[in-house]
């Protein structure tokens, strides 16, 4: 037998004799069987130290991520002779009933708006926890700013209401604050144009009727959608609750009775609202207010001393080469003060950073130096706030029946492009 192996029993013998003397010693003596037992439970040093039994618990969850309120961005006021940009982007995170429409109309922007932005996200199933980019930001078009300005590139209203001091219209003075609202708005489809140019309002009327034109009746015959000569006031109306009647003939700007078609190319030539939005400009517009139109896909402006690009698509139906004589026509879209800004700071232009982001466009305002890069710059440092109403806002997150005709917008982005995702 090796020595450890016999070294190992006879230890294990010892151990066993030493127990039964101490067994055998303290059943004769009672009084040390009562103070060994006062030893074990002391956990007293004679017998070595007590060894705790280890229980293991489960590791704490991780927090909660906690998310800023959301920013209500329709109203602002700015210094006219130096804030070209106005708003903040926001991320917001999905639930699972969400739908990129609900967001949208949540946050006042429009279908192309949040589509555009969030590339690669299926508009109508994004799933539960994604993270969505709000294009709450804007670079005001290149235009005067008084009234209403409609730029139908990137699907958006602003009004510049007068500026009015014990009830008279005065001119705003160096120092002064400038207000502008803007909202997204539905434009002409394609074969029915919304026109460029400039004209006014000429009336206002709540509750409207619609009376749509023989062109109008047609097209909805062969579409197998018949309506009839006259549409009063009610669900059915597509004019909505308000209307503003232009000075071009058969052209409004009004609400609908489909709001999730708001920032679509889906009406026949008139401006649509959100129902909450028109009701706001309705009840501060006047008649004689001036109304501005322009097509600028490509928008510049001052902010934080660095000079920004927002892109948008160009629209289908603009005759325009913007991809030959980009650089001549982007420089008609610069304005005055913009340029003599530029050449007083002698800078130029960088067209390279110009043309990757016209190329994908985004609908966020990105300073130029940082290139296309700046779009994931502007992603990540955007703050993370809620998915819900702003406090502020024109709508009160009732749904009423528009949830009902998703179903229709989603039919019209079909229509429009026949590879869009269907749900």
């Amino acid at each position: 037998m090796p020595t450890s192996s016999r070294t190992s029993r006879c230890s294990s013998d010892a151990v066993r004799r030493t127990e039964h003397a101490i067994i055998r010693r303290m059943s004769r003596n009672p009084r040390l069987a009562l103070c060994f037992a006062a030893l074990l439970l002391s956990g007293c040093g004679i017998l070595g130290p007590r060894v705790e039994p280890v229980v293991e618990t489960a590791p704490a969850p991780p927090p909660e991520p906690t998310y800023a309120a959301p920013v209500a961005t329709h109203r602002f006021e700015i210094d006219p002779a130096h804030d070209d940009v106005v708003g903040t982007v926001q991320v917001t995170v999905t639930s699972a009933e969400d739908t990129l429409p609900d967001i949208a109309r949540r946050f006042d922007v429009g279908y192309e708006e949040i589509v555009r932005a969030n590339p690669g996200v299926d508009p109508w199933l994004p799933g539960a926890g994604k993270e969505i980019v709000v294009p709450t930001q804007f670079v005001l078009p290149n235009a005067p700013r008084e009234g209403i300005v409609i730029n139908v590139a990137a699907m958006r209203v602003f009004y510049f209401p007068p500026n009015v001091v014990d009830g008279k219209k005065v001119p705003l003075k160096p120092g002064d604050k400038q207000v502008v609202y803007t909202h997204p708005i539905g434009v002409g489809k394609v074969g029915w144009k919304t026109p460029e140019g400039t004209t006014k309002v000429i009336g206002k009327q709540k509750d409207p009727t619609w009376r749509p034109s023989a062109a109008v009746r047609r097209e909805h015959a062969e579409n197998g959608d018949p309506i009839p000569a006259v549409i009063g006031p009610g669900p059915d109306n597509p004019l909505g609750k308000f209307k503003l009647t232009l000075g071009w003939p058969s052209y409004l700007i009004h609400g609908t009775n489909k709001p999730y078609g708001v920032g679509l190319r889906s009406s026949h030539g008139c401006i649509r609202l959100y129902p909450e939005d028109i009701e706001k400009i309705y009840g501060m517009v006047t008649a004689g207010t001036p109304v501005r139109v322009v097509n600028q896909p490509f928008l510049f402006g001052w902010h934080d001393e660095q000079l920004y690009m927002q892109a948008y698509d160009v629209l289908e139906d603009d005759k325009r080469d913007w991809k030959n004589g980009r650089q001549k026509l982007i420089a008609k879209t610069l304005t005055a003060r913009i340029q003599k800004e530029m050449k007083e700071q002698g800078l130029a232009l960088d067209h390279e950073a110009i043309d990757a982001l016209a190329e994908s466009p985004r609908g966020l305002p990105v300073a130029l130096a940082a290139g296309v890069a700046g779009i994931d710059a502007v992603v990540a440092a955007a703050p993370r706030v809620e998915n819900r109403v702003p406090e502020g806002s024109n709508w009160d997150g009732a749904d009423d029946p528009a949830r009902s005709t998703q179903g229709d917008v989603q039919r019209m982005v079909q229509e429009r492009d026949p590879q869009s995702p269907r749900s």
